[in-house]
């Protein structure tokens, strides 16, 4: 590693040396054709010649070559009669940025020595990789999860669970570009499959933070295939509720008939049609909009009450319930948040300074 430092450092100097060298070379008196050390003749004469070659091919009338000659004219006699200033290239304005380049290139080989990990080897992605692998998939991070199922893809190519499993390892590491693509390829595998077609439904909509049209297609392909699945019908009823159209709430009172008793959805439900019937009819689309926030939040405490292991998600409803004001579930979710990653001090940083968001006003 330090060999490398040496090196760039060489390379630094030589390519500074070269500009500053060539720098010079165009700084030094050029004789061209008998103009002198003047280039601006040869420059306008080269405009009058393209002027002549314009209006030749048809492109300027006469009228237009004319008033553009004596333009051309009028500028190279302006240029004529203003007094040269010669480009001063002397050795001694040269060595301080040479020398200023060498203090650079050391300084940093310097700090890196002093504040770096010279004897550190090199980590290959291939070997981290490798090591993901062989450890228990509980100790890893999202994005490390997400690269080990992503290497399995190779191999499994055609397992649409697998790409469930990607899709919401990319999920919980904030990456719902990959997760979008991974759900792409479990619905082209299983077409039939419902909830691969509402998961994908969720995960155009969180990107886009709105029901857009590819939600709402996604959405409408998992309702085709199973009319009594819940999350798609919640979604596209919400749009209603959001957009002023009260059905939403009796649909919403459709879903919850069709929820098994105890689960867990069937609370959040509730109180979406509390908040919807509570709010004013002239609150419109703030109160719309503070309804969709609030049933964003409560869809990620149902996500990890099924599937805890994930530390992003801990730390967005931590800060969500802050940013709401909620200081009550804020305090409840952190303590369990760091009941569950109390030996990650990393995790219970993030958990901190999420609580310690600014609410909403």
């Amino acid at each position: 590693m330090i060999a490398f430092w040496v090196v760039a450092g060489v390379i630094a100097a030589a390519a500074a040396g070269f500009i500053l060298l060539r720098a010079a070379r165009a700084a030094s008196p050029v004789t061209s054709a008998g103009e002198g050390d003047d280039p601006t003749a040869v420059l306008y004469r080269r405009q009058l010649n393209e002027i002549d070659e314009l209006a030749d091919r048809g492109l300027l009338a006469d009228a237009e070559r004319r008033a553009a000659h004596a333009e051309a004219a009028r500028r190279l006699l302006a240029a004529a009669e203003a007094p040269g200033q010669a480009w001063d290239a002397a050795a001694a304005a040269r060595y301080p940025v040479l020398v200023a380049v060498g203090l650079a290139t050391a300084l940093a080989l310097a700090l890196y020595l002093l504040l770096g990990s010279p004897g550190t080897p090199n980590q290959p992605f291939a070997q981290r990789l490798a090591a993901w692998k062989a450890s228990d998939l509980t100790t890893l991070q999202p994005a490390e999860i997400a690269a080990v199922l992503n290497r399995l893809t190779r191999e499994r190519k055609n397992d649409p669970e697998l790409y469930r499993f990607l899709a919401m390892a990319e999920g919980s590491a904030n990456n719902p570009g990959g997760a979008i693509r991974a759900l792409r390829r479990a619905v082209a595998l299983a077409p039939e499959r419902a909830d691969l077609w509402s998961l994908l439904g969720e995960a155009y909509a969180y990107q886009a933070g709105d029901l857009t049209d590819e939600a709402r297609a996604a959405f409408a392909e998992a309702i085709k295939r199973d009319p009594r699945i819940v999350e798609p019908r919640f979604y596209l009823a919400r749009a209603k509720v959001l957009a002023g159209d009260k059905t939403g709430v009796a649909e919403w009172r459709a879903i919850l008939a069709d929820v098994p008793p105890g689960d867990e959805r069937a609370e959040l439900i509730r109180r979406a049609i509390a908040e919807a019937e509570s709010m004013p009819e002239a609150a419109g689309a703030g109160g719309g909009q503070m309804a969709m926030i609030r049933g964003m939040v409560d869809g990620l405490a149902a996500r990890l009450k099924t599937n805890p292991d994930d530390p992003e998600g801990w730390v967005r409803l931590v800060r969500a319930y802050a940013v709401l004001g909620d200081t009550q579930s804020r305090d409840a979710t952190l303590a369990q948040a760091r009941a569950r990653y109390g030996r990650q001090p990393e995790i219970l940083n993030q958990l901190a300074d999420a609580a310690r968001a600014e609410p909403m006003r």
